[in-house]
């Protein structure tokens, strides 16, 4: 479309449209953020009720003395 003024030039007016798909393409980025949250946090459980990341039943054992013999 295009209108004409008082002086005789053109004003050019354009028109443009986005379309967006919402046919339920996608959508599946949120059931597998979902599904790993729940991976780590059972991994996490199963290696903090394991003791791998330490706790109260650590021990360590140092030795008072240490005998080297050079021949």
């Amino acid at each position: 479309m295009a209108d004409i003024n008082r002086d005789g030039t053109e004003d050019r007016v354009i028109e443009r449209t986005t379309v967006v798909n919402t046919d339920g393409g996608g959508g599946s980025g949120g059931v597998i953020a979902v599904v790993v949250l729940l991976a780590v946090l059972v991994i996490g459980y199963l290696l903090y009720s394991n003791g791998t990341f330490g706790g109260s039943k650590t021990e360590i054992k140092v030795p008072d003395s240490i005998n080297v013999n050079v021949t």
